[in-house]
């Protein structure tokens, strides 16, 4: 009997949805022409830009003038932390927090090697950031706060609006690294105190390798590099036309089904967290209740996050470890070492994100699947002792 496929990654990307592909298509055959020139066909792909930059800007609360396409969250995030960098007159601070994503992490790293003062502030077991601390380690030449709108890994969502008014009471320009929220839980600038905010559209059933830049009016930016006036020549360079208009439009879609959305991911997503804290030895990671609608993301203890995973898509079940295993590092999560696990717990770590596409019977399927899974593993595995 061939297995049930069930795709419970979307954390790591979403598929793109039918109407996004349609809007597409036409720029990738008979509307061809640049954006840049001056004959009908470029001034017509100018206009479909231009209103992509007016959906991303209206789902955002944004002023179009605010929107900047890149080609994703990390470079989003790079042109956020080392434009701003750029644009100081000496070397300053900036805060950031430990479990932030790695375009958010090996950009302050190569800003320490520049000569910056970079203060990564620690979790609690939730994963959540106290925004006493923030306001703690904030100093005179502090220039820069970056915080993640919630955390790619175990979900928990971030007190955005008390680290951006801090920031604002204090002077001090505040980034968030929104990839994980935006087109899942409503984002307005209008209502939160924030002067960049970085999201990527395959995240929101949206094309891979687009993304943009929300920067507020009046703030200063050095771009990254220099070239053509595209982008208000913040990020030059020929623009990615299907990839913008997809962008558009499925950040358009997601947005108007958000309410929808989010009631009916939390309730999968809370029948899913059940069904495996029942299994013997399972602990839920992140935030109970402040996590993203789709996030579920368990440590499975006595084995193996990569051989859960295996086991798991043999069955047609695609999910993600928790363990952060690149290169042949055996090193775990830096987010799952932040919230107090230890190695091997963290090594036991697997991350369920829910989509659009899931439903109750994908829910009971996984149940069903990874029970036996679990127990089978255990049973030979030496870490594992039975009475």
């Amino acid at each position: 009997m061939k297995n049930r496929l069930v795709y419970m990654d979307n954390g790591a990307t979403t598929p793109v949805r039918e109407e996004v592909l349609e809007a597409m298509l036409p720029f990738l055959q008979d509307q061809y022409g640049n954006p840049s020139s001056l004959h009908t066909q470029g001034r017509e792909v100018r206009r479909a830009i231009d209103e992509a930059r007016e959906k991303t800007a209206c789902v955002l609360g944004a002023d179009p003038a605010e929107i900047f396409f890149t080609s994703g969250g990390t470079e989003s995030n790079n042109l956020a932390l080392r434009g701003t960098a750029r644009k100081q007159a000496s070397a300053g601070h900036i805060i950031t927090s430990g479990i932030e994503h790695h375009a958010v992490l090996e950009v302050c790293h190569d800003l320490e090697n520049e000569g910056h003062r970079v203060t990564y502030l620690p979790v609690d077991r939730f994963g959540r950031i106290d925004p006493a601390a923030v306001e703690a380690a904030i100093a005179p030449d502090t220039f820069l706060i970056s915080i993640m709108a919630a955390n790619n890994e175990v979900g928990t969502l971030q007190p955005i609006l008390e680290i951006g008014t801090l920031a604002r009471e204090h002077g001090i320009l505040f980034h968030t690294d929104a990839v994980q929220v935006v087109g899942q839980r409503p984002v307005n600038v209008n209502d939160l105190p924030i002067d960049y905010l970085s999201l990527s559209a395959h995240k929101f059933n949206g094309p891979k390798g687009v993304g943009a830049l929300y920067k507020r009016k009046g703030v200063k930016i050095t771009p990254l590099y220099r070239g053509g006036s595209q982008e208000r020549k913040l990020r030059p360079g020929t623009e990615n036309v299907p990839g913008i208009i997809g962008l558009g439009q499925a950040l358009e879609l997601a947005a108007a089904e958000i309410p929808y959305k989010m009631e009916y991911l939390t309730s999968l997503r809370d029948q899913l967290i059940e069904g495996l804290l029942k299994i013997e030895d399972v602990i839920l990671n992140g935030h109970p209740q402040e996590r993203l609608p789709g996030n579920i993301n368990v440590s499975f203890k006595y084995i193996e996050g990569e051989s859960i995973l295996l086991s798991l898509d043999l069955q047609g079940i695609a999910a993600s470890s928790g363990s952060a295993c690149s290169s042949g590092s055996l090193e775990p999560s830096h987010v799952l070492s932040a919230i107090g696990l230890d190695q091997q717990t963290a090594h036991g770590s697997i991350r369920f994100s829910l989509g659009r596409y899931n439903n109750e019977a994908d829910i009971e399927y996984v149940l069903e699947k990874i029970t036996p899974i679990v127990e089978k593993l255990r049973q030979i595995s030496p870490l594992h002792k039975t009475d």
